[in-house]
């Protein structure tokens, strides 16, 4: 049975727009409506623009009845209306580049028709209908990624939007996996074609840095979940490496009082805190095939590395991060962020210019946020790199290889592959928030660049995701190439929990060198669907 996400202009939440925007486990989605006293005060506040507004002698009121721009100042006559608000359409329908994934595409509407319902925006309650009409029969507009310098909003992505849910020929949509022209579309999905935009109604639908807040809902909540899978693959890499606990101490962590590094040691401990395998005995008594010789035992453990024993102080940052973050896109989720907009005033509505639409505030957010990701990103990969050498290793066989040596190589190709992205998230996390080049005569003298900021965060996030899912990978492999040396040392009960879900989905590469292609992919998709996470939560509690 489907959910409804409801809508009012001020309550809607990341997690509502999540399952409008990304279908279940089951395929399914979220439908959306507007809530009914959004709908009444978003129809009493357009039936006065109409009763006030719209005639030719009315005061000129920027995008009701002027052009755009520097053309601010000219009046559009009431008679060309409807081909002023196709036209404006058409002038910012400039994107270029691939078309943006489906789930952000959702994500926007539901965020335009949200700001709508806030009753700030002034279109009529027909256009917030047409949005909520397209994203439940799973009409997904085309709209190219790139052209959005974040000025008056997100003019060009939201122009394609605009002309895909208003059945402009040029225009296109996915219906049921098919792209198709956006009439065509409409038609199967039992809309009408043909939907006239009056006064207001495409500077609504077009002016707003709502594709960047898009890209930032998802951005964000991808990155809080890979930020538990980090310290769960940081556990598990803890327990291959029989590591020292002392480091999430939390006395330790009282010292210097930062709320997210405490936080993530009580996950670790949550994790290991009961873990044989990290302990002194352990490493007396286990030694791999490679790295020692038979009965000889290892130095005494002062302390472990700094990707071992400085995680909490790493991860503790991002959890920080995105706290801020949430605060950011939280007050966005539920703004109005076009203009002019519409405010009660002495017993009417007054209309205000102002610049909500810049989208400085999520540009430096998803920067802040782009920069945490490559760091977090960055020390899951030295710490994976150290599974594979077994100098490093204190004696774990070499490229985590299970078959014959020559024949196979093992994980260290992973490696590369792992340590190329994290080069390509260095360069992408480059702020992008300080760019601006003036666009249209000057008018729009400074702008955000948010839509690129938006982008190449979420990019970065699935590069850290892809990353993390191979530390719990080559972990696991490392940790059931010692099962039977270490049988005496038990896992902690949230790493052997998670252990247990990788090998539940992944068997291990015991045989030789696989397509670790699969791999990866698998382990990707295991941590994407929240198995692993859940896995653990089951046996030592909700992690923070």
């Amino acid at each position: 049975m489907s959910t409804t996400t409801i809508i009012d202009g001020r309550t809607l939440a990341p997690a509502g727009i999540l399952a409008v925007a990304r279908p279940d486990a089951a395929g399914g989605r979220a439908v959306a409506a507007l809530d009914d006293g959004a709908r009444a005060a978003v129809s009493a506040t357009r039936a006065y623009i109409e009763a006030h507004f719209m005639t030719d002698d009315a005061p000129l009121m920027y995008a009701f009845n002027t052009g755009v721009g520097l053309f601010k100042d000219q009046r559009v006559r009431m008679a060309e209306m409807q081909e002023y608000q196709r036209r404006t359409v058409y002038a910012h329908a400039t994107g270029t580049g691939e078309p943006f994934e489906a789930e952000v595409v959702r994500a926007t509407m539901l965020l335009r028709a949200n700001a709508f319902a806030s009753n700030h925006s002034g279109p009529r309650i027909e256009v917030v209908d047409r949005l909520l009409a397209c994203l439940n029969a799973g009409l997904v507009p085309v709209v190219p990624q790139k052209g959005s310098v974040g000025a008056s909003g997100d003019l060009a992505p939201l122009a394609h939007l605009a002309g895909a849910v208003c059945g402009f020929d040029e225009a296109e949509m996915i219906f049921e996996g098919e792209r198709l022209p956006s009439r065509e579309a409409l038609a199967r999905a039992g809309l009408d074609p043909d939907f006239p935009l009056e006064a207001k109604d495409a500077s609504a639908l077009i002016n707003g840095s709502t594709v960047s807040l898009a890209l930032g809902v998802l951005a964000l909540e991808d990155l809080r979940r890979a930020l538990k899978h980090a310290e769960i693959a940081l556990a598990l890499t803890l327990e291959a490496l029989r590591a020292e606990k002392a480091a999430f101490d939390p006395r330790l962590h009282r010292a210097r009082p930062h709320a997210g590094q405490a936080a993530s040691a009580r996950n670790v401990l949550r994790l290991i805190g009961d873990s044989e395998r990290c302990t002194e005995g352990a490493r007396l008594t286990i030694f791999p095939e490679e790295g020692r010789q038979p009965g000889q035992a290892p130095p005494p453990r002062v302390q472990d590395v700094y990707s071992l024993r400085c995680a909490p102080q790493v991860h503790g940052p991002v959890r920080e991060a995105l706290a801020y973050i949430g605060g950011i896109i939280g007050t966005e989720i539920n703004a109005a962020t076009d203009n002019p907009l519409i405010f009660p005033d002495a017993g009417g509505y007054a209309c205000i210019s102002g610049g909500h639409f810049h989208g400085a505030y999520l540009a430096q957010a998803m920067d802040l946020l782009a920069i945490a990701a490559t760091d977090l990103g960055a020390i899951s990969e030295r710490r994976l790199a150290r599974l594979i050498d077994p100098t490093l290793s204190y004696g774990l066989p070499r490229n985590l290889l299970a078959g014959r040596k020559g024949l196979n190589t093992g994980f260290a190709t992973v490696q590369c592959t792992l340590s190329a992205l994290v080069m390509e998230n260095r360069t992408l996390a480059t702020p992008g928030s300080v760019d601006s080049i003036p666009g249209k005569s000057n008018a729009e003298d400074h702008v955000s660049n948010a839509t690129w900021c938006g982008r190449k965060a979420r990019t970065i996030v699935a590069n850290v995701e892809t990353i993390v899912a191979g530390e719990i990978l080559m972990a696991a492999q490392a940790l059931t190439l010692v099962a039977d040396l270490a049988r005496d040392h038990p896992l902690g009960r949230g790493s052997r929990a998670a252990l247990e879900a990788v090998r539940a989905a992944i068997p291990p590469a015991l045989d030789g060198d696989r397509w670790y292609h699969t791999e990866l992919e698998r382990a990707l998709a295991l941590l994407r669907s929240g198995a692993i996470l859940a896995a653990v939560e089951d046996a030592v509690g909700e992690l923070e």
